[in-house]
């Protein structure tokens, strides 16, 4: 079976196949969306049900008939697979169908990336992730590489070394990870001077296209570009956030989430990524208005989950955000989602700002969770503790008594370690 849209455009093929034959459009919806992302349009829908997808060339024998029947009949271009294709498995197919481009759906994200990075950490990590994908597909991109030059799927850092021998590529991928190792120890530094000051470090988390970078704006002011459409952030954006019993606190965009995420670019964007577990919270944005709302919620948390264990970091508190209420119909998007009763849920807008002022509540009570409000005594020569409680804590008061100066400062275990003989 295919569906096709109504729109006359050149345009490609989505082929799946799926064991259950209870097909469901949303596994589809988003490849299409990540399609129109790169700058395509998918106008037919291809699926077969199978229990195992073939070895040779992923769908069957006649459907692979009827994807070339169809390609040759609408002129297609490009055709799309919801998987990741062996290198043999794009040979066998492209001799199948003609002269017609094959990409699966690694290519397709690595394109996006690709079109999206735009620092040079950004840029390296996608040409790292571009690169190691190449290398065993050099002989399954199948007749010439030259032909490739444009189109999606060819497009973005890298495409240059496609033409390279694996020696030459290999190489080249050794000399680019140099390069993001210094990266790497730019930011651990960056990080490590964050952790000295005491400074509270929040991270924004969730499934692409969630919103993320919209909610960054409205709890900084930033002016971040914030658009509608798929991995618009790669390069992480940190702004100052302002608390109301917070001396210092910082927030962070990063890299939105995807199901089937290709594990190379997990691994290209392991620095990128680890800012989310490097922080003291965790904001997990989840959009109330997709269908797949769970499903955001189980990627972002098993991603999540893996990178606390890779970097071998304590849990973090969490809190959920679900943004885009402003698009639900009805008052009570709690009960639609059957989540209201979920630990540390905020339900908001982040383009209308309904609910920013309880999910600013909510982070300064997680805060103050971890930090608590202690009085210390300290002798009016100690001036240097005084500077630094100024320094890394909320001050809320001080007075100059006989005995010294009482001070009363929220404060984390850090600085309760440090200051101990002067708590009363």
């Amino acid at each position: 079976m295919y569906e096709t849209t109504d729109k006359e455009v050149t345009g490609a093929v989505l082929v799946a196949v799926y064991s259950d034959t209870k097909y469901d459009e949303s596994e589809l919806d988003e490849l299409a969306s990540l399609l129109e992302t790169a700058g395509g349009q998918a106008l037919f829908r291809m699926v077969q049900y199978r229990p195992t997808p073939d070895k040779a060339t992923y769908i069957g024998r006649g459907k692979l008939e009827e994807l070339r029947e169809l390609c040759q009949k609408e002129n297609i271009d490009l055709v799309v697979f919801d998987c990741e294709l062996t290198p043999s498995q794009i040979r066998e197919i492209e001799d199948a169908i003609g002269d017609v481009r094959v990409i699966d759906r690694t290519m397709l994200i690595l394109d996006i990336f690709g079109r999206n990075a735009t620092t040079n950490e950004g840029i390296l990590q996608v040409q790292i992730a571009r690169l190691k994908y190449t290398i065993p597909r050099l002989r399954g991109q199948g007749k010439d590489l030259s032909r490739l030059g444009g189109g999606i799927g060819t497009r973005g850092p890298g495409e240059s070394k496609l033409e390279s021998d694996k020696r030459h590529i290999k190489t080249q991928i050794a000399s680019l990870e140099e390069e993001i190792r210094e990266l790497e120890k730019r930011r651990l530094v960056q990080r490590k001077n964050r952790e000295n000051s005491s400074t509270v470090q929040i991270a924004l988390a969730g499934y692409t296209n969630v919103g993320k970078s919209t909610l960054l704006n409205t709890l900084t002011g930033a002016n971040i570009l914030a658009e509608n459409k798929l991995f618009a952030t790669l390069d992480p954006t940190t702004r100052k956030l302002n608390l109301p019993n917070v001396k210092d606190a910082v927030i962070t965009d990063t890299v939105g989430f995807i199901k089937n995420l290709p594990h190379h670019l997990v691994e290209a964007f392991k620095s990128t990524l680890a800012e989310v577990v490097f922080a003291d919270i965790i904001l997990v944005v989840l959009d109330v208005t997709s269908p797949d709302v769970r499903v955001q919620y189980d990627v972002s948390m098993e991603l999540i989950n893996s990178l606390i264990k890779k970097h071998k970091v304590e849990e973090k508190p969490i809190i959920y955000v679900f943004n885009k209420v402003d698009e639900l119909s009805g008052d009570n998007p709690e009960e639609i989602l059957g989540l209201g009763n979920r630990e540390n849920a905020v339900f908001l807008s982040a383009k209308t700002g309904v609910g920013i002022d309880t999910l600013i509540e909510t982070i300064e009570r997680v805060v103050l969770s971890v930090k608590r409000e202690v009085k210390f005594l300290l002798p009016f020569d100690k001036g240097d503790l005084m500077s630094m409680l100024y320094k890394t804590s909320k001050v809320k008061e001080a007075e100059y008594t006989d005995e010294g100066i009482v001070v009363s400062a929220i404060v984390d275990d850090k600085v309760i370690g440090q200051m101990s003989k002067y708590v009363i």
